[in-house]
């Protein structure tokens, strides 16, 4: 399953699935440095960032601010 981190609220990082529905994960399950719209994955209750997929993200997030302030 896939996540994006949308913020963090105590000791709770919240995040949308790809069912986009918003779910709390415990912060101390997630690696170290994550932050703020990092896309992770979870795999049998171990979660890491997919660096690849988070950049992607968050350049299509860019692309379609600048597309609605053009």
């Amino acid at each position: 399953m896939r996540y994006i981190v949308d913020r963090f609220e105590g000791q709770f990082a919240v995040c949308e699935n790809e069912k986009q529905e918003m779910v709390n994960i415990p912060a101390g399950l997630l690696p170290q440095g994550v932050k703020e719209g990092d896309v992770l994955e979870e795999s049998d209750g171990s979660y890491w960032i997919m660096r690849g997929e988070t950049r992607k993200t968050k350049a299509e997030a860019e692309k379609l601010m600048n597309d609605v302030f053009e």
